[in-house]
């Protein structure tokens, strides 16, 4: 069994995926199988990487345009040319701000991804059903979704008549989707009507929710504008060093 959502050809029925996941749509999950399950896919969580303000901001003077500049400012600071040392001072602060500022958006940006995600679910385990913090989930669990529910993770509904959902924050759809019994939830939307029964398949970054994380996280790390300043830059070292 795959981390990931389940890969098959075609589209699985409920009973092969509740075969596949090894659980008992009626008991859940026992403590030996959650305690395996967590140790093998990790908490129902989106990775946490902290940079501190120094660490990042430093990044910003190391690299080829940084470096034609500091060097450009060491120049002019030996020289005593002080109106172009405060000049490329200037412009070697602004190429930093300018990327701290957008890495800082893009860190905004994921951070109100992740306050979207759901705190508490209903989960069966050992033939009863309890309220648990989402964290602990693991592909195998049977949970319970009800109205105004943030749907703790991707999930098969397995039981009910229907559900509505709310998954416009994913999907871009502008109205609720109507799902039944064999189709999929994903983490992050919110049931807007009906209650169903649904088996776990993903948790944390590898669901739908966590793929879109990560691809919002690496969006922000270089720009078109960044990629196309290095190109520029790298082109005038080398035919600088040409020259020389």
């Amino acid at each position: 069994m795959s981390p990931s959502v389940l890969a098959v050809t075609a589209s699985p029925t409920v009973a092969e995926i509740l075969a596949k996941l090894g659980t008992d749509p009626k008991s859940g999950l026992n403590p030996g199988q959650l305690h395996e399950r967590l140790g093998k896919y990790g908490a129902n969580a989106l990775p946490q990487e902290k940079k501190s303000t120094l660490s990042a901001s430093l990044t910003y003077f190391w690299g080829p345009i940084p470096w034609m500049i500091e060097a450009a400012a060491l120049m002019a600071l030996i020289v005593r040319d002080w109106g172009d040392f405060s000049i490329i001072v200037s412009l070697l602060l602004f190429n930093a701000l300018l990327g701290f500022w957008e890495e800082h958006e893009a860190s905004n940006a994921l951070d109100a991804l992740k306050n979207s995600l759901a705190l508490k679910a209903r989960v069966l385990r050992g033939g009863k059903w309890e309220q648990v913090d989402a964290q602990t989930l693991v592909p195998g669990d049977i949970v319970r979704l009800y109205l105004g529910d943030v749907v703790p993770a991707d999930c098969k509904l397995i039981q009910g008549d229907y559900i509505s959902i709310d998954q416009s924050a994913l999907t871009g759809e502008s109205l609720p989707v109507t799902k039944k019994s064999g189709e999929d939830a994903y983490s992050g939307s919110v049931v807007k009507e009906g209650e169903m029964i649904a088996v776990i398949t993903a948790t944390g970054a590898n669901t739908f929710f966590g793929r879109t994380a990560k691809l919002v996280a690496t969006a922000g790390s270089v720009s078109h504008f960044q990629r196309a300043v290095m190109k520029i830059g790298n082109f005038l070292i080398i035919l600088a060093l040409i020259l020389v």
